[in-house]
């Protein structure tokens, strides 16, 4: 029971590191490589400007691998390293043809697997991430396509 109260603290600072202070929301850009900076970029041309009512906002550093919506309520970043804490036997649930791995250690991070690159995307507890990771579908598949990463 100890680490349930960890893990709120660890969410509730990701949090307000995207949330900012005002102006451009704070995000670490991952660096991808090989195939993954093409599907990358091709993916921040299809993001859609509005995500589950929030609207795209600038982030910092400015980088083609990384989307906010709401001030950092929901937070994209594409070309990821694989989860550290997914295995190969992982059940992983499809939404709308995009396989999603849920980090059971933090309950906000999704990570989009089994195409050119992983895509984060960490979603504030007040959306409801299934909404988020549907409307995320059609982009994904369009930029990045499968077979690939597992």
């Amino acid at each position: 029971m100890a680490r349930r109260p960890a893990r709120r603290a660890v969410y509730a600072c990701v949090l307000l590191i995207l949330a900012g202070c005002g102006g451009a929301v704070r995000v670490e850009p991952p660096v991808p490589e090989g195939p993954a900076v093409a599907g990358c970029r091709s993916l921040a041309e299809r993001l859609p400007r509005t995500l589950d009512g929030q609207e795209r906002a600038e982030s910092d550093p400015v980088s083609p691998y990384v989307a906010v919506w709401g001030a950092g309520r929901i937070a994209l970043r594409c070309g990821v390293p694989r989860p550290a804490t997914m295995s190969p036997t992982d059940q992983v649930p499809e939404i709308d043809g995009v396989a999603w791995y849920a980090d059971p250690a933090r309950p906000a991070l999704f990570t989009a697997i089994g195409r050119q690159a992983y895509v984060e995307v960490t979603v504030a507890r007040e959306h409801v991430p299934q909404n988020v990771l549907v409307d995320l579908a059609v982009p994904i598949k369009a930029a990045l396509p499968e077979p690939a990463l597992r």
